[in-house]
């Protein structure tokens, strides 16, 4: 062991973003599955939302709500889960998942295991909604004050 930290990849982010400031990333996740799959994440290595002022708290939360407005509009889930885990990656970042009865893990976590299969056309529609969903996120996070 050296003691050197092991690179982050989320501060070395190399995908492609739906949205980026000097503050924060919105991605969509490239997840067959989970057609819809966001991250916001802190562009800067911190690892809990305590680390973060008061002003940055609030603007992340901001964020957080107005990619989950995006989602519901655009992909209609029957909801969307929200989670800041951080276990293996522990870099400030919120998951928005669009969750589905159909979904393949629904009503238990996405993490869990899968108790049925989703149809791929129905897979494949929800798919064909990211260009949309990527310009309303864009939308949406440009129109903040």
């Amino acid at each position: 062991m050296t003691g050197q930290p092991l690179p982050c990849e989320l501060c070395e982010l190399a995908v492609p973003t739906v949205y980026r400031d000097d503050k924060l990333s919105v991605i969509i996740v490239d997840d067959a599955a989970y057609p819809g799959f966001c991250r916001v994440i802190w562009n800067k290595h911190v690892k809990e939302m305590s680390d973060l002022p008061a002003e940055d708290r609030a603007l992340l939360n901001d964020a957080v709500y107005r990619v989950e407005k995006a989602l519901v509009d655009i992909m209609k889930p029957a909801k969307v889960n929200l989670a800041s885990l951080g276990n293996m990656v522990p870099h400030l970042h919120w998951h928005l998942i669009p969750r589905y009865a159909d979904d393949a893990q629904f009503p238990s976590p996405v993490w869990a295991p899968a108790v049925r299969t989703t149809d791929e056309n129905v897979l494949a529609q929800r798919r064909a909604l990211l260009p949309q969903l990527a310009a309303e996120i864009a939308r949406r996070m440009e129109e903040r004050p």
